[in-house]
């Protein structure tokens, strides 16, 4: 009960003032910020500072790159809605994944590094994802149908563009760093995995939604879901191979 009491109220504290401040920076929706708020106590009382800053990271980051281009994005029908800002419905759909791998961690149910690996790696997935959605959709100069390579607008659920694919591995890249950083994966090899489940995730949701989202009427948020789902299980299972054939 000490452990609940420190660790979530702390964490509970922490957002409640962040979250006073910066209310009125036009990131979030109310209820996004709400969100924000719940899902920043939960991931500070199971993974302390370090996923918390984490994930505070990814939101900025990818709130930011959601900005880059947003009159022309506008202008062609294929932006974010509510000007960028995220709502409650982006933050689940977003985090859902690395919450669950959150809350498994702080049970401590068994070895921890995979769910640290699960974790981080939902989150490269979804970074991978933004950052090859708004960068294609303002600089890609050709889009393509990924399951047939036909050409299409931008914005079309399942296009890609090398723009937006050089991006989407960039993004990879660069949430895999930051969780390097704040020691929530720990070796070069973890790093790789995170990077490469995170970057082919994002291939795999762009065929999700050229061949399902429309046909099933999936949600962007649920394909997120199922995306950071896939590489959360593939980083793991690439780690459980890695270590069977390392040991």
């Amino acid at each position: 009960m000490n452990l609940l009491s420190n660790d979530f109220l702390l964490g509970f504290l922490i957002n409640f003032i962040l979250i006073s401040l910066f209310f009125r920076v036009p990131l979030m929706t109310k209820g996004g910020w709400i969100s924000a708020g719940v899902l920043g106590s939960i991931l500070w009382g199971c993974l302390s500072w370090q996923g918390w800053s984490s994930v505070v990271i990814y939101l900025f980051l990818g709130s930011l790159v959601t900005k880059i281009g947003y009159k022309f994005k506008n202008e062609k029908g294929i932006a974010e809605k509510r000007g960028g800002k995220r709502g409650p419905e982006n933050v689940w759909g977003s985090a859902a994944t690395g919450l669950f791998f959150a809350i498994m961690v702080k049970l401590n149910f068994t070895n921890l590094v995979f769910y640290k690996i699960g974790f981080a790696a939902s989150f490269a997935a979804k970074l991978a994802d933004t950052f090859g959605s708004e960068i294609g959709k303002r600089f890609g100069r050709n889009t393509y149908l990924i399951t047939s390579f036909r050409k299409v607008e931008r914005g079309t659920e399942g296009g890609i563009s090398l723009e937006g694919t050089a991006a989407s591995a960039l993004g990879a890249i660069f949430m895999s760093l930051i969780m390097f950083i704040l020691n929530i994966i720990s070796t070069k090899y973890q790093f790789l995995i995170v990077a490469i489940s995170g970057f082919l995730a994002t291939i795999s949701e762009s065929f999700i939604g050229a061949k399902f989202q429309d046909k099933y009427k999936l949600s962007n948020e649920l394909v997120n879901s199922i995306q950071t789902s896939i590489s959360s299980i593939i980083a793991i299972f690439v780690l459980i191979f890695y270590l069977k054939i390392s040991s």
